[in-house]
C-alpha cells in the first residue's frame, strides 16, 4: 500500500506527532490509536492540505477517523484534479 500519499500522510504523522512508524497502517484510528486530540487533528488536516494543495471541509475532514481513509480520501481528491 505504499503510494505516494500514504508516504506523505505517513511522514506528517510521523513528523508532526512523533508517531513511530511501526504505529501507522491503514486501520491504525487518528483518536483511538494514536491519541491525538481535536486540536492535533486540525493541525494534521491543515498539513494535508498544504501538502497535497486540496482543500478539507470540515465535515469530510470528521469522516477521516483512520489512516487509511485519509489517504483514500485525499487520492480521490487528486484524481478530481487530473
Amino acid at each position: 500500500m505504499a503510494s505516494d500519499v500514504s508516504e506523505k500522510v505517513a511522514r506528517i504523522l510521523i513528523d508532526k506527532l512523533g508517531v513511530a512508524e511501526t504505529e501507522i497502517n491503514p486501520d491504525t484510528n487518528f483518536i483511538k490509536d494514536l491519541g491525538i486530540d481535536s486540536l492535533d487533528y486540525a493541525e494534521i488536516v491543515m498539513d494535508f492540505e498544504q501538502t497535497f494543495d486540496i482543500r478539507i471541509p470540515d465535515e469530510d475532514a470528521e469522516k477521516l477517523n483512520t489512516i487509511g481513509t485519509a489517504v483514500a480520501y485525499i487520492e480521490g481528491k487528486l484524481s478530481e484534479r487530473k
